[in-house]
């Protein structure tokens, strides 16, 4: 399936609906771009990221971890206790995520996790961090045992 780009698919959209939609859909858009720019008056220098290392152990426990890649990555390998919700879903499925509990998202790198966490932090989850690097750096500074290998006596 083609994707269309955005403002050929609003005009589409309001040619289906007859036009009836523009003056709501033009507030609508007035508002998000408020929303967002509030947002980014607002975050700090780095957007709620977190690196692997600075989650103990114990402390993941804590955390509701969604994954952000689709369902066959997800399947081949996550973070234990993790839930897939992909990235673009993230505010279609927003009621499954608590705000009174700290919520980390990731994906393999951490691009497209960033877009999922912009969203709900736009949306007013302020208990969202993005964890730096993804999965893949996740992997490969220790996973669950990242901060444990950061803050281990060096080995002479």
């Amino acid at each position: 399936m083609r994707h269309l780009p955005y403002r050929r698919f609003i005009a589409v959209s309001l040619l289906a609906l007859g036009l009836h939609a523009a003056p709501s859909l033009a507030l609508a858009e007035d508002k998000a771009t408020e929303a967002m720019e509030a947002y980014l008056d607002f975050v700090d220098y780095g957007g709620a990221t977190i690196f692997p290392e600075q989650i103990p152990r114990d402390d993941w426990k804590k955390y509701l971890v969604i994954d952000a890649r689709d369902a066959d990555q997800f399947a081949k390998d996550h973070i234990p206790n993790a839930i897939n919700i992909e990235w673009r879903r993230v505010l279609a499925e927003r009621a499954r995520i608590p705000k009174n509990q700290p919520v980390l998202v990731y994906c393999n790198t951490g691009s497209l996790s960033a877009q999922a966490g912009f969203a709900l932090r736009v949306a007013g989850y302020e208990n969202v961090s993005i964890l730096q690097g993804g999965f893949t750096e996740w992997k490969a500074k220790g996973g669950l045992d990242a901060a444990a290998k950061t803050s281990a006596a060096p080995k002479h």
